[in-house]
């Protein structure tokens, strides 16, 4: 069993909100990178492309693009299909924007890299009240090796 990591950081959108976290290692664009009817990334090149951030909690660097991203963020909470929280690492108007525009709780400036940290797939409590990350690993995936795929043969 694995032992919950507690990040801390600061508050951009106050709230609780707890889930399964989508990691990007890359920036998100808003404006032709995220599809906000069907909640999913469409940049062809990103490493999210097809998987869907809606119900979940958002772990990017930074908004990429025009300031047309908060817009299609907002786009999201309108069409249900907004992610639960976002916790971001870099800083900008646009992610600042997007984050209260979608109003989901938010954090950022974490006194560890949540990149690094959090996996997608790892159980995610936001608390922007406390400007704290909780995150409770994914459990590893178990492998099963079928005997007849391990015995040698003379």
């Amino acid at each position: 069993m694995s032992t919950a990591v507690v990040l801390r950081g600061r508050t951009v959108v106050p709230g609780l909100a707890e889930g399964e976290a989508l990691v990007s290692p890359e920036t998100i664009s808003g404006w032709g990178g995220i599809d906000p009817a069907r909640g999913i990334v469409i940049e062809r090149r990103h490493p999210l492309y097809g998987q869907s951030f809606a119900g979940r909690i958002l772990v990017f660097p930074g908004a990429k693009g025009s300031s047309g991203w908060a817009g299609f963020f907002q786009a999201t909470r309108l069409a249900g299909t907004a992610p639960l929280g976002m916790i971001f690492v870099t800083t900008t108007t646009k992610a600042a924007l997007g984050a209260v525009v979608t109003r989901v709780p938010t954090v950022t400036g974490l006194d560890q890299d949540p990149l690094t940290v959090i996996r997608t797939g790892d159980r995610v409590r936001i608390d922007a009240d406390l400007g704290t990350v909780t995150v409770h690993p994914a459990p590893a995936p178990h492998t099963v090796t079928h005997p007849s795929t391990t015995r040698r043969r003379p």
